[in-house]
């Protein structure tokens, strides 16, 4: 266990609480903006389907996007460029508030606005990572603030839909658009005016093509794993629903996917709550298996309470798996492009997520219910089974600082260019 400091060393880190409770602040803009999105096309033009393309659009723009975004944070510095992202972001939600605010918008005109909205959200995220890894003294302190800002993360998912049906409920949806912009905009501000995210500086010269995260050994694995990871969110986001709606509880729904993000948030606080003896390799195996195992037995939930007991239990090893290849990324990756490695693990979990959700929707149709979280347990058995060997085979040190290992375990080479690139941890 840590020591007697918890969490609370991770608060007592100088400028910690300056940089991070704005950060949360605008990240709350992104649990917000899809049911804002969603109803504000739906109420202006009274079309789910032009509803389900703006988000989709908007989603499919930010995914594609989300590790150039960061490229970009990484090479001209936080402030400058999360706060002109935030910026544009803001622009774009606003225009489709404004055509929303009017009856029967044409499609292009609702489109155009999501889509170019979902290129520049912020990655406050990944940015904020960086910072912890700058300002925490101890790898024991930074795997207690990656588990603290995965939790928070957790919960803001969890209360950010709630927000915005409150304010979609007792305004309109427009304006919770414009109290969703209005959140990315004053979070990042109060973020980047912060001294730890001001240190994040440009750098005097781009980052060469051989640092770039997808070229490290041993990364692309990481990414396969948690692509894996998002395919049981994105089945878990379908098929509870469904479940709940062949039960005739539609209502329980939303407790059904509580409860998920409630054990995804207890197994964070548990994850950092431990010295981990275990390479990071034989963590996000492990995790990643009993992630799978388990979503596999949902399909076997004799009702719906099992099944909210089983989502909880699944829900143990999310957060978990994301802070581990966060880990994994300040591991492999020198530390100007950090921005852009901990975005790419985002974008594998986010992927995977998008995709089972698309299948778990055919075979919710199909089969039934239940028969999705075998999809699910399947698809995430499938990436550990083909990325395995790669990860016993790149053991990175637990619980190492970034850009250094805890013992002699990264050997590094020079490359021709003169950059340092890792080859192999033993």
């Amino acid at each position: 266990m840590t020591g007697p400091g918890g969490y609370r060393d991770v608060f007592r880190v100088p400028g910690a609480a300056r940089v991070f409770l704005p950060a949360l602040l605008g990240r709350l803009s992104f649990a917000t903006v899809t049911l804002a999105l969603l109803f504000s096309v739906q109420s202006s033009t009274d079309s789910f389907a032009l509803a389900g393309a703006a988000t989709g659009a908007f989603g499919l723009a930010n995914v594609m996007a989300s590790p150039y975004r960061a490229r970009l944070v990484d090479r001209w510095g936080q402030r400058r460029v999360l706060t002109l992202l935030a910026a544009f972001y803001a622009v774009g939600l606003l225009s489709l508030a404004a055509v929303t605010a009017s009856p029967d918008p044409a499609a292009w005109a609702v489109l155009v606005p999501a889509a170019t909205a979902g290129l520049f959200p912020p990655p406050l995220g990944a940015a904020m990572r960086v910072v912890w890894g700058r300002i925490c003294p101890t790898p024991a302190v930074r795997i207690r603030a990656y588990s603290v800002d995965a939790v928070c993360e957790e919960l803001l998912f969890t209360t950010g839909p709630l927000l915005a049906a409150a304010l979609i409920t007792l305004w309109s949806a427009p304006m919770a658009l414009v109290v969703t912009a209005g959140l990315a905009v004053v979070g990042t501000v109060g973020m980047t005016s912060s001294s730890a995210s001001r240190a994040q500086r440009a750098l005097p010269v781009a980052p060469s093509a051989r640092s770039r995260p997808l070229r490290q050994p041993g990364f692309l694995p990481v990414l396969l794993t948690l692509l894996g990871v998002g395919i049981v969110l994105g089945v878990v986001e379908v098929g509870a629903p469904a479940y709940a709606a062949s039960s005739g509880s539609v209502g329980l729904a939303g407790a059904l996917l509580a409860g998920f993000a409630a054990g995804s948030a207890v197994g964070g606080l548990l994850y950092g709550h431990r010295n981990w003896g275990m390479s990071l390799s034989r963590r996000l195996i492990t995790l990643g298996s009993a992630m799978a195992i388990f979503c596999g037995l949902l399909a076997f939930a004799p009702t719906i309470v099992f099944l909210g007991l089983g989502l909880a239990v699944v829900g143990l090893f999310l957060a978990p798996c994301l802070i581990t290849g966060y880990l994994f990324a300040d591991e492999l990756t020198l530390p100007e492009v950090r921005t852009e490695a901990s975005s790419w693990i985002n974008t594998a979990v986010n992927t995977g997520a998008a995709l089972a959700a698309a299948g778990a929707g055919l075979i919710v149709g199909a089969v039934s219910p239940p028969a999705a979280f075998l999809l699910g347990a399947a698809g995430a058995a499938l990436c550990l089974a083909g990325v395995t060997p790669f990860l016993v085979g790149a053991r990175v040190a637990a619980g190492a600082p970034p850009g250094a290992s805890a013992e002699p375990t990264l050997l590094l080479r020079q490359s021709p260019e003169g950059d340092h690139q890792p080859v192999g941890d033993h």
